[in-house]
Parts: C-alpha cells; sequence; structure tokens
C-alpha cells in the first residue's frame, strides 16, 4: 500500500512538473523571469489617530519632470512602454483604460467628479478630426478619419497635494500625499485661419489634466519600476520614489485665509521661489519648536 502511494505521488510531482515546464516563456527578453516587482506591494503606512495629531499642514507642491532627478518619471515619453518601463502619466492612463483607476476632474482637487477616458482626451486635444483626401483611382474627394494621439512627452509637470503632520504618539513630523495632478505644457490653439509663423516664439500654457486619489494609486506604483542608471536589476518602482521622497520640487500653495490663493498671486519670479523657501523654513522651525529641551 506504502509502495502505492509512493508510486502515485512520483506520478503527480512529475505531471506538475512538466506543466510547470510548459508555462515557462519560449521567448524571453533577458536571462530571468522578473517576479519580485509584480508580487510587491506598497509600504503600509501606520495607524494615525486623531487624537495624535499635533498640528498638521495642507501643502501643495509642484515637481518639474524635466529636471535630472526628476526623469525616471518622465521617461519614456513614448506611448508604449519601453523595457518594461512606463512613464508615471502612461501608467495612469493605462490604469484608467484598463479600469483599474479611477481618476478626476481637475476642477478642484476634492476627487469629486470621476472623469472618463473621452474626458481625458479632450484635455489632451487628442479627438478624432476629418479631413479630404484625393482617391487617386478616382480622383475625388473623400472624407477620412484622422484619429486623434495624446503627445505625453507634454506632461512635464506635476502637482503634488499633501499634509505634513506631527504624530505625538511617535514624536515624528511626517507627510502622506493625498493626490496628484499631471499638468500639461503645450502651446496655444492657433486661431482659425491664422499662419503659423515657424519664426514666431510660443508661449507654453499649462493646465491640469486630472487628480488622481494617491492611496488607490499606490499598489499599481508598487508594481511597475523605474530606470535605475546604476543597476537594471535593482530597480526602484514608483511608489519608492514617492515613499522615499526621491524627487525635486518646490511649494506651489499652502492653505491660508485668503482663499487658499497660490504663490503666483502675489509673488512673482525669484520672489515667488523665495516665499516657498521661506514657507518650508517655516514648518522646519515648528517642528523644532514643538520640543522642549
Amino acid at each position: 500500500m506504502k509502495r502505492l502511494h509512493v508510486i502515485i505521488g512520483l506520478i503527480l510531482l512529475q505531471f506538475g512538473f512538466a506543466n510547470a515546464q510548459q508555462k515557462e516563456p519560449t521567448v524571453l527578453d533577458g536571462i530571468y523571469v522578473k517576479e519580485h516587482v509584480p508580487a510587491r506591494k506598497p509600504v503600509p503606512y501606520h495607524h494615525l489617530r486623531e487624537a495624535d495629531m499635533m498640528w498638521s499642514k495642507k501643502i501643495w507642491r509642484v515637481l518639474d519632470l524635466r529636471e535630472k532627478i526628476n526623469h525616471p518619471l518622465y521617461y519614456p515619453v513614448q506611448t508604449d512602454k519601453t523595457d518594461d518601463r512606463r512613464s508615471l502619466i502612461s501608467l495612469i492612463l493605462y490604469s484608467v483604460e484598463s479600469g483599474d483607476l479611477e481618476v478626476y476632474d481637475s476642477k478642484d482637487d476634492e476627487f469629486t467628479t470621476p472623469m472618463t477616458i473621452a474626458e481625458i482626451d479632450v484635455k489632451f486635444d487628442a479627438l478624432d478630426d476629418t479631413t479630404y483626401v484625393d482617391d487617386v483611382e478616382t480622383g475625388e474627394s473623400k472624407q477620412q478619419v484622422v484619429k486623434g494621439t495624446r503627445k505625453l512627452g507634454e506632461i512635464s509637470r506635476l502637482m503634488l497635494k499633501e499634509v505634513w503632520y506631527f504624530d505625538k504618539q511617535r514624536a515624528m513630523l511626517e507627510v502622506r500625499i493625498v493626490g496628484m495632478c499631471p499638468i500639461r505644457l503645450a502651446p496655444p490653439k492657433a486661431a482659425i485661419g491664422e499662419v503659423e509663423d515657424p519664426d514666431e516664439e510660443k508661449v507654453l500654457t499649462q493646465s491640469k489634466v486630472m487628480w488622481v486619489y494617491f492611496l488607490a494609486f499606490r499598489p499599481i506604483m508598487a508594481n511597475h519600476e523605474v530606470f535605475n542608471a546604476n543597476n537594471d536589476s535593482e530597480r526602484r518602482t514608483f511608489d519608492d520614489i514617492f515613499f522615499k521622497r526621491r524627487f525635486s520640487s518646490y511649494i506651489y500653495q499652502e492653505t491660508n485665509v485668503y482663499d487658499n490663493r497660490i504663490i503666483g498671486e502675489y509673488r512673482y519670479g525669484l520672489d515667488a521661489l523665495l516665499e516657498s523657501e521661506k514657507i518650508k523654513d517655516w514648518m522646519f522651525k515648528v517642528e523644532h519648536d514643538l520640543w522642549e529641551f
């Protein structure tokens, strides 16, 4: 009886091994199957009680994705992924189209109005258009539909809405990102019938595309890697970059009594950057003032 059980066990093991061999890909772009990043989960936040919130402040900051340290969020700018990588905006759009993520209208930053893919295409000016082409055989003009395309390279800035707080239970000043908003920089639409002058300097206009609820987006970011210039086998994920604060940014807005007005409404140019540094320095002093020596 024992011999029968051993024979059956060996047959099952052989059958399972054969199936495992059949599931292995026949063509592999590399020397091993990547299993670590696709199975990763975001680092969980610690439990936070309202009673432990000794101090908090909402801050809006802007990342210029064209800065070198922010390049892993900006590249590749093509729609299709390259070397198992996507840009941040490409990952957002891919997640929305697959139904894994819901995004919200940019008219406010409180995540009140969900957006559809069609509404996102309007923000990108990627609507289908019609044109007339001459038929080679008949010589007559016929209507042809030109499919709109999203120029992902125009998303060169990213706004983050975050909450800085002092947790008296852990005696730490920490930050949590609440949402992110891609910002599109593109030349303004030419007026109808206007002839475009190639020598004329174009002024880029910026517009908010959509708001993404960060907590819902974290599991997706944790499963997608970004480029590491030093080691291709030890790449970080999008969630690692934001969790470890590996990006460059400047403060754009803070909560204030003047209807949360932005810095650009009362400071300009270099003065706006100095005001941003002033807010950061004030937050640094608040943290130290909470301690007693």
